[in-house]
């Protein structure tokens, strides 16, 4: 008889007390900002002394390169859950689907679009570990696209550009109201539009 598998104590409090130090530091980003992610700040919320952190993260850069796995993992998800509910029946379906299930998850989220698509914080750049589920996220969309004929470098490239342009006009314009996403579905009908001549 096999006996169940012995679980690793150690490990799970280990990636728990990771899991909330993440957290903690999204709560920082959102409440004060990107850039106010600082070990004293993360540690005070996880109700540990700045020093102890160090045992769980090399540096605050260490502390951004989990959230910005994270961020991206999250928006994997989304992608794949959206697609779930909704299977896209034409390229301009998939279009549509995958600018506005990126546009949502990204206006939701002002500290996590930053940390995901903008060089805010200096000197960090995220490890390939972290940079990881960003690739996949974009190697998913080239994938989906290329069952609908799209395959070319540069459609996909001005498609994510106009998407992503977007959702930055709508972060520093129109937090929190829809001026810029009420013209994604007009901006993705004429970039369809353009791919058909």
């Amino acid at each position: 008889m096999l006996g169940t598998p012995s679980r690793n104590r150690q490990t799970e409090r280990r990636e728990a007390t990771r899991r909330e130090i993440v957290d903690a530091a999204w709560e920082v980003a959102r409440d004060e900002g990107l850039a106010q992610v600082t070990l004293r700040a993360v540690a005070e919320r996880v109700g540990m002394r700045a020093p102890s952190l160090y045992s769980h993260f090399a540096s605050k850069h260490a502390i951004y390169d989990a959230m910005f796995a994270d961020a991206w993992t999250e928006c994997g998800r989304a992608g794949r859950e959206a697609e779930a509910k909704h299977p896209p029946q034409s390229l301009r379906d998939a279009m549509h689907l995958y600018a506005a299930t990126f546009f949502d998850f990204c206006v939701v989220d002002l500290a996590r679009f930053q940390l995901m698509n903008q060089r805010t914080i200096p000197g960090f750049e995220p490890s390939p570990e972290s940079y990881a589920p960003a690739v996949a996220v974009l190697d998913e969309l080239r994938d989906r696209l290329a069952t609908f004929g799209v395959t070319r470098l540069e459609d996909i490239d001005l498609y994510t550009a106009i998407v992503g342009g977007l959702i930055d006009a709508q972060l520093a314009n129109d937090p929190g109201g829809d001026r810029w996403r009420r013209l994604l579905d007009h901006a993705i009908d004429m970039y369809v539009d353009s791919l058909n001549h």
